[in-house]
């Protein structure tokens, strides 16, 4: 696990790798973020019937989940460390509004809380240090203080239950590699007055499996597949839970 994540970012040359090459076309994490895309704009046309919510997306970074939830939100807001990261997705024109916060120090206190809401935290659990994780969800429970308020939704996509787990050993030096069970992510949430309501996986193929051009399409096929059962995200690579307040 890096204990430096808030500082990773903070130059453009990191940044522009970041949209440059991680979710380049027919990438892995392209392959994710449609898929993700499309689950997460049912569960908002699902879920929130009466009004539509507000986005608040922590660790917003150049805008990924933001954007993936144009046109289904009332309004976005988008919180990060990282200058070069909102400049980025400023240049991008993403739809909201963007607030840089403190890396460390009290929980930031959220743009607004006129509910209903729904918190998004994308690509920062799996690497970022126990108190950075806690500090996302606290910042979530200010904007979700019951069960009523809205929903959470939080990405791990390093399941250690996943077959991305047999490169363990071969990187135990590399300080990217780090895993999540899907205990720690539901103890994490229940530290915060959170219980999972639903979980999908969005890859059961590791990444590796994506880099190879012959191998690519089978694998985006068979990812496409496995991600319409509930079942397989036991297994799969990249997971999203969707938690709410636990009811007082």
């Amino acid at each position: 696990m890096r204990t430096d994540y808030a500082e990773v970012f903070q130059s453009d040359a990191a940044v522009d790798k970041y949209e440059r090459v991680v979710y380049a076309p027919e990438t892995y994490s392209t392959a994710v973020s449609v898929r993700q895309r499309a689950f997460l704009r049912r569960l908002v046309r699902r879920e929130f019937t009466a009004r539509r919510p507000v986005q608040h997306d922590f660790a917003c970074g150049t805008g990924r989940a933001i954007k993936l939830l144009h046109g289904v939100v009332r309004a976005a807001h988008g919180y990060d460390v990282s200058a070069q990261m909102l400049a980025k997705a400023r240049e991008a024109g993403v739809y909201a509004r963007l607030h840089q916060v403190d890396a460390d120090g009290p929980v930031p206190e959220p743009a607004t809380v006129d509910g209903p809401a729904l918190v998004t935290v994308f690509r920062l659990l799996l690497n970022a240090p126990k108190d950075v994780r806690d500090r996302a969800i606290a910042f979530a429970a200010r904007i979700l203080p019951e069960a009523e308020s809205g929903l959470l939704v939080v990405e791990n996509h390093g399941n250690r239950s996943s077959l991305r787990h047999l490169r363990h050993r071969r990187n135990r030096d590399n300080a990217w590699f780090a895993e999540l069970h899907h205990a720690e992510v539901e103890q994490l949430l229940a530290r915060h007055g959170f219980e999972v309501i639903d979980r999908r996986g969005f890859a059961v193929l590791p990444a590796g499996a994506y880099r190879r051009e012959w191998l690519r399409p089978m694998a985006r096929r068979a990812d496409d597949l496995a991600t319409r059962s509930a079942r397989l995200s036991a297994v799969a690579t990249d997971v999203l839970y969707v938690a709410r307040r636990i009811p007082k």
